[in-house]
């Protein structure tokens, strides 16, 4: 029984610490959107046309996007439409009502384990895109010791052949997390990486294979050529593969990171999203902007500089610490 207790409490004082990381990193959204919010309610009673004015300030302020705001907008207006005694003390739990109903449309679901993301699929194919500079590879190599930490077996190919530092950075990244990666070098064809990384997960029996691509958007043809080949290659290995096409977004980029999501989206089939650098920005707002206007569902975000700090995005803990007081 006692052992059972220390196990409870370990995970509550993990969980209790992934918490206040994720308080720590919405800091600088949260504090210039609600000083904003604050300012627009300051000696008010009721929400009229001023104060939604100031709102919406406010969101395009934290990056959320004007298609969003203007969405979020309309739907307070009309529940202020509804009830006439709609107070200001009301209006950050209507915001918070919305922001998650946002979430709750792309299909982001609350994820507790990254053993759970894998429970059904071996191996578990990642194929990770996103402009160079936006933390990438280090979100790989967080990727991979945080799965290896859940009890699964890693593999990692560095199939971003197009810049020698992608591959050295997830060659040093592999050792750090010590996890065996397929690395061909600087030039070699990125689909041949992808096929051997597969074939050797395959035969090794690993749990998770992650996939580097190249980050370049220069030429959008030959980078979507690029994904597509990609793709067919697993496939032959896999029918289903990959699992997850995950698109790394830099927070601090703001609309940039919405304009990556058009590019990358357009050049293959996205289904999950990692954003990172969230507590170094006050644009963490951009989030919602992206789930919205492209319905794919968060999966990871970045709050730190720490192995740990790729946190599993869950909607309720993140609204709860952008509204907290």
């Amino acid at each position: 029984m006692a052992l059972f207790g220390f196990l409870s409490r370990d995970k509550d004082k993990d969980r209790d610490e992934k918490k206040e990381a994720l308080d720590k990193g919405l800091e600088k959204t949260k504090d210039g959107f609600f000083s904003k919010i604050a300012k627009a309610v300051a000696g008010k009673d009721t929400v009229d046309e001023e104060v939604l004015d100031e709102v919406e300030n406010a969101l395009i302020a934290s990056d959320v996007g004007l298609p969003t705001t203007v969405k979020i907008i309309e739907r307070i207006e009309a529940r202020v439409a509804r009830d006439k005694y709609f107070g200001t003390g009301e209006l950050n739990k209507i915001l918070r009502e919305e922001v998650v109903a946002i979430l709750d449309a792309s299909g982001t679901k609350d994820l507790h384990n990254y053993g759970d993301i894998v429970a059904h699929k071996h191996p578990y194919v990642i194929m990770v895109v996103g402009v160079n500079g936006v933390g990438k590879t280090t979100t790989i190599g967080k990727l991979a010791y945080n799965f290896k930490k859940a009890g699964k077996k890693v593999m990692l190919g560095a199939a971003d052949t197009f810049r020698a530092a992608a591959v050295d950075q997830l060659i040093i990244w592999s050792q750090r997390v010590e996890v065996p990666i397929i690395n061909k070098g600087m030039g070699a064809d990125p689909a041949a990486v992808a096929f051997e990384t597969i074939q050797q997960g395959l035969k090794e029996g690993v749990d998770v294979i992650i996939i580097d691509t190249a980050g370049r958007l220069h030429n959008k043809v030959g980078l979507m050529n690029e994904l597509s080949k990609i793709r067919r290659v697993m496939q032959k290995l896999i029918p289903d593969a990959p699992h997850e096409v995950l698109l790394v977004l830099d927070a601090s980029t703001g609309q940039n990171a919405i304009e990556q999501a058009k590019q990358f989206s357009a050049a293959t089939e996205v289904n999950a999203l990692a954003v990172t650098k969230l507590d170094g920005t006050a644009k963490g707002g951009v989030i919602i902007g992206i789930v919205d206007q492209f319905n794919f569902p968060v999966k990871y975000i970045g709050v730190g500089e720490q192995k740990e700090h790729l946190q599993l995005f869950n909607r309720y803990e993140f609204v709860d610490s952008l509204f907290k007081n």
